[in-house]
């Protein structure tokens, strides 16, 4: 398994870099890799993405907003400097070829990596995610091509959330959207979340 950090990127190309890497490894012409960034200000919406979770059609610049459909699970959301994406390329056909399992280790390795930090976060009952006790902290949302899996989490590190006010996160109603550098009340470096986050998730899919 292989982690590239691309820094900052906007949508497009990493959309082009994921499709090129699900392809390499389903014909078995790579590693699993795992890509971490962050995005310029960007609205995407997954298959399940309904118009009315969109609350405004611009934000208080006077920039439309127009979200990008993409096809991972889940609703509209935000993304933006300040804010850890990662998109994982994890060949599922030997990894049980369970799509759940792979989810549920996930969260686990997001909550792993932001309990270090001393943060608590913890899963809600029926939903995909992670969340504090002062709101949502983490979405999650992939896709998956022949057995390989695509795109993956945004976790908030520094992120601006008023952006998250301009849309129902993930197609929630009433979803107080925070901040690693909120619930720690200091600055969070994205380097410093990105070192543990591969940790972590090492540890937690064991390659």
């Amino acid at each position: 398994m292989r982690f590239v950090d691309l820094g900052l990127i906007k949508l497009p190309e990493a959309l082009r870099r994921q499709q090129e890497t699900v392809l390499r490894i389903a014909d078995q012409d790579g590693p699993e890799t795992v890509y971490l960034l962050e995005h310029p200000h960007v609205f995407t919406t997954g298959r399940l993405g309904k118009e009315e979770n969109l609350l405004a059609k611009s934000d208080w610049n006077g920039t439309s907003i127009e979200p990008i459909s993409i096809n991972r699970g889940g609703d509209v959301t935000y993304h933006g400097p300040g804010q850890l994406v990662g998109y994982l390329h994890l060949d599922l056909r030997r990894r049980h070829r369970d799509v759940h399992l792979f989810l549920r280790n996930l969260e686990s390795s997001l909550i792993r990596t932001v309990k270090r930090l001393g943060v608590r976060a913890f899963r809600r009952q029926g939903l995909t995610g992670v969340w504090s006790d002062q709101g949502k902290l983490a979405s999650i949302g992939v896709g998956v091509s022949r057995w390989i899996t695509m795109h993956g989490f945004a976790l908030n590190i520094h992120t601006d959330l008023r952006y998250f006010q301009l849309i129902n996160p993930c197609g929630l109603t009433n979803c107080p959207m925070t901040s690693l550098s909120r619930l720690l009340d200091r600055s969070v470096s994205m380097g410093e979340v990105k070192g543990l986050f591969q940790k972590c998730f090492q540890e937690t899919f064991r390659n």
